[in-house]
């Protein structure tokens, strides 16, 4: 009985060793770091064709010279409707700093002001086309998830990026640093 149960282990031991041998033989694909926030600017995204709830054509060149926060979203994400109270509160807040946030969504107008019913936003709800959100692709979102959030300076360039829901607490001083400058 006992030679019975010592040919497996030897059989495993060996696959095992067969195993660690081929991994080491095989190149493995190595990983790029993260790539940077991407050097573009809100002018890249002024020919956007975008509008309002009233269907009233918006551009985003109307905030020029102001701490841009871009919300890509869809009335249809829970990660997007849960951060959007907590971004009406960063609005207020630095109202005075100028900062201006920005919702732009994929939905019709009537979905859009149907939510802003139910979650009452004091920053603009933009509507804009599938054009619009793969220009999202542009401000580092590859993978064309939502929500995703671009932060534009003073100066119109990109500074920050987040892709998913952005936590009220964990913006908050990233936009009381960009105000202070």
């Amino acid at each position: 009985m006992k030679h019975k149960a010592f040919w497996p282990a030897v059989v495993g031991f060996a696959l095992v060793v067969a195993f660690m041998a081929y991994r080491a033989a095989v190149p493995r694909k190595v990983t790029e770091p993260p790539s940077p926030v991407p050097a573009i600017s809100v002018s890249a995204l002024s020919e956007l064709a975008l509008t309002d709830t009233s269907g009233k054509a918006q551009n985003l060149r109307q905030w020029q010279g102001k701490i841009l926060v871009i919300n890509y979203w869809a009335t249809w994400c829970q990660p997007c409707r849960e951060e959007m109270p907590g971004f009406s509160r960063l609005q207020e807040k630095f109202r005075g700093n100028g900062v201006q946030f920005v919702g732009i969504s994929t939905d019709e107008a009537d979905k859009v002001i149907d939510f802003q019913k139910m979650t009452p936003v004091n920053y603009p709800l933009l509507i804009g086309s599938m054009a619009v959100m793969a220009s999202s692709a542009n401000l580092g979102n590859i993978r064309q998830g939502l929500p995703f959030t671009a932060v534009f300076d003073r100066r119109g360039d990109l500074a920050m990026t987040k892709l998913g829901r952005w936590n009220e607490a964990d913006l908050e001083p990233k936009l009381a640093e960009l105000a202070a400058r």
